[in-house]
This record gives C-alpha cells, sequence and structure tokens, in this order.
C-alpha cells in the first residue's frame, strides 16, 4: 500500500469536504484497502463530464489500493432522488431502469477499472425488506431532522407537496450503506444530506461510520448551470470525438482550468505551469482550451484521435476550410420526393437533430447551413441530385449528402 500521506494527498486534491480526514486515515492503517461506496441511479441512461468528476476520484481510489463498489439504485431509482427538487419525481418503469443501468455500466468502465469494481444492485437486499424491517428503519431517524434539508424545507414552507415515499429515499441510501459495510462512500456536494445520513443509520446498526468525500459540481458549457443533459449544456463521454473536441473550445474562459483539474488526469504541477503561463498572458485562451480538448479526446478516445481531432479543429475554425475527410450519408430514395426533401426530415434521419422539434429549433437558432448557406426557414426542401452537398449543424458537424 502507498504511504497513509501519500494517499490523503492524493485523495484531498480537488475535494470539496473530507468528514472526517482523521477518520480516514485511521481507517487505512487499521484495515488497509477499504470499500469506496458510489451509488447511482440510473434515471438517465448517459454520463457526461459532470458524472466523470467522481468517477474520476473513484479511479484515484482504485489506483491506490482500494475497492470500490459501483451501487446501481435499480430500486432507489423507482422513487427518484428529491434532493434539489421542487417537485415529486415521475416514477421510472423497471424495464427503463435495466435499459439505463445497463448503459450506466458500461460507460463508467471508460473511467473505472472494471477489475477493481464490484458492481451490485440495492434491489437485492432492498427489494427483500418486509414491512416491520422498513419502520425499524424509520425509526431511526425524524421527520424534524428530514425537514432540516434545504428542498424538504422549501417545499414544506412553499405548500408543495412532499411525498412520504420522498422522505424514505434518503433512509434507503443510508441503508446501502449498512448493507454493504461501506467505509467511505463519495457523491457530489448536493448529497452531502444523505451521505451524512449513511453514517448516522450506520451508527444506529453498530457499524463504523462510513467516511464521506465530496466532490464539486461542474458547470456547464453555459459557465453557470450545473452541467445537466436536460439543459442542453453537457458533454457526453460518448460524444463523437469531434463534438467532444469542439464543445470544449467552447467553454467560458474562466472555467478552462476548473475543467482541467476536475476532468482530466493531467498532473497538477502542470496544471499549475498552465495557469501561470495563462494569467502572464503566456498561454492564450483557445490555445489552453486546445490542450483541454486534447487531453479529454485523448482519455476517453486515444491519442490518434486527440490528434486528428486538433488538425481538423485547426483546418475548419483557425482557416475557415470545410474538413477534409468528413463522413457520408446516402439518403433512402423512398424519403425522397420530386427530387427533394424537407430539411427537419433530413436532420432526423441523418441523426444531426433527435427529434423534428430539435430541428426546427437548430434552423430557427441559425445553425444549420446547406454548402454553406444557412438554412432560414423550417419548410425548405432540398435538392437531392447526383452532386454531394455539404450539411452542416453548428460549427463541429458536418455530413456529406450523396443520392
Amino acid at each position: 500500500m502507498i504511504d497513509i500521506k501519500k494517499q490523503l494527498s492524493l485523495i484531498r486534491r480537488n475535494t470539496a469536504e473530507i468528514i472526517q480526514e482523521d477518520e480516514l486515515a485511521r481507517k487505512i492503517k487499521r484495515k488497509g484497502s477499504l470499500k469506496i461506496k458510489f451509488g447511482v441511479d440510473p434515471t438517465t441512461p448517459d454520463i457526461h463530464l459532470g458524472h466523470s468528476v467522481v468517477l474520476l476520484k473513484l479511479r484515484t481510489f482504485q489506483d491506490l489500493g482500494h475497492k470500490v463498489i459501483l451501487l446501481i439504485g435499480d430500486f432507489t431509482a423507482r422513487i427518484g432522488d428529491p434532493s434539489g427538487r421542487v417537485k415529486t419525481r415521475r416514477p421510472l418503469s423497471v424495464e427503463q431502469i435495466r435499459i439505463n443501468a445497463r448503459t450506466y455500466k458500461e460507460q463508467a468502465f471508460k473511467i473505472l477499472d472494471p477489475d477493481k469494481t464490484e458492481v451490485d444492485y440495492n434491489s437485492r437486499w432492498l427489494g427483500k425488506m418486509n414491512f416491520s424491517r422498513v419502520l425499524k428503519l424509520t425509526s431511526r431517524y425524524t421527520v424534524a431532522r428530514m425537514l432540516e434539508r434545504d428542498d424538504f424545507s422549501l417545499r414544506y414552507h412553499s405548500n408543495i407537496p412532499i411525498g412520504l415515499h420522498e422522505f424514505l429515499y434518503p433512509l434507503m441510501q443510508a441503508y446501502d450503506s449498512v448493507a454493504l459495510e461501506a467505509d467511505v462512500e463519495i457523491g457530489g456536494t448536493d448529497q452531502k444530506f444523505n451521505l451524512l445520513l449513511g453514517r448516522q443509520i450506520q451508527k444506529s446498526y453498530g457499524q463504523s461510520p462510513q467516511v464521506i468525500v465530496t466532490m464539486p459540481i461542474l458547470e456547464g458549457l453555459d459557465g453557470k448551470e450545473k452541467m445537466s443533459k436536460s439543459l442542453g449544456n453537457y458533454i457526453g463521454v460518448t460524444d463523437p470525438p469531434s463534438e467532444m473536441f469542439g464543445k470544449i473550445m467552447s467553454i467560458p474562459d474562466e472555467l478552462i482550468f476548473r475543467y482541467f483539474r476536475l476532468v482530466t488526469t493531467l498532473p497538477e504541477g502542470e496544471i499549475n505551469r498552465l495557469e501561470d503561463d495563462f494569467k502572464k498572458g503566456r498561454l492564450h485562451p483557445k490555445k489552453a482550451k486546445e490542450k483541454l480538448a486534447f487531453e479529454l479526446v485523448k482519455f476517453y478516445y486515444s491519442k490518434k484521435e486527440a490528434e486528428k481531432e486538433a488538425e481538423r479543429f485547426d483546418a475548419v475554425f483557425s482557416k475557415k476550410k470545410i474538413p477534409p475527410r468528413i463522413p457520408s450519408y446516402k439518403v433512402d430514395r423512398e424519403k425522397i420526393e420530386q427530387g427533394k426533401i424537407w430539411i427537419v426530415e433530413l436532420l432526423r434521419i441523418t441523426g444531426l437533430a433527435k427529434s423534428g422539434s430539435e430541428a426546427r429549433r437548430l434552423i430557427q437558432q441559425g445553425g444549420v447551413r446547406w454548402d454553406g448557406e444557412k438554412i432560414k426557414d423550417v419548410n425548405e426542401k432540398l435538392l437531392i441530385d447526383d452532386n454531394k452537398h455539404i450539411l452542416q449543424v453548428g460549427k463541429r458537424r458536418f455530413l456529406r449528402i450523396e443520392k
């Protein structure tokens, strides 16, 4: 095992809070390898860089010789975490939870070492609890303490309904720590109440309380709201390399080094040198973003892909050229009427828009071009002939359209 002081230094890096660090040191000294719990409800199928902040810290624990337990909340997802919510979540179907869990796990292994990760599901114990055991669990906490949570307090005083099942959610998450006998639980700062409750419930069951490690919440591309797929300000870990590279180039300058620290594996010393150059005017923001984008594409894909995207970005945006290698799409002849195709339909079938409504929004925002000309009318029909045409969405996505 690595020296405890060195471990604590690496674990401490970029964390928001450790409760309590001295307890963590004692646990490592006493047990050596610890059980590190990270629970996730598969309410969405995809992981973005916001999720990677915690996953990268889990990878640090793995590299230090600790055991990571990726807990899929297939039972708790039926309720949905009320943290930060102003209204009750809609319940997910068991089938949707199953699908989301599979893709989430696959994407998490882009960061975590599969050989050092134990995957578990909380339905294994929560699904078997009878009513007397549920009552025993609920007796260990009070309504008054539950209402101390900011989100519950706000809803209560605003006369916004709170379902009793929502009070059960943090208790179930806490009981997960009992079932796993977790030594450490990690999560975002928005999970602090739930994580601390886990400590208390473990104590009430006669277990040594888990140490809490909270990580900062990552801002999205807009630099204001937290990264979220629903807000459209996210970078997915499975985004194509060109999209990942291009999105990074669009982040506000003030986020550059926050991203470097929270979502890359670049050594702290190198980040500090880059930041010093940036502050002293020796490193242009564009070059700093190119370095950040390069590191992310290299991590999630390969160095070769990162080099290709850096070259492509320079060709497209710095030299104002269409990239030399762009994918082609052959339009099904059945989609063509009188030699033309509706632009909204073309965006949808090519995958450049996920729906007709998104296609319309992209056009209305001026983000769609056909052979370099901006499309202004959502009803426009495009001529599909023997020539090859270039369909462009935003600054980064190109398709060569063929008949």
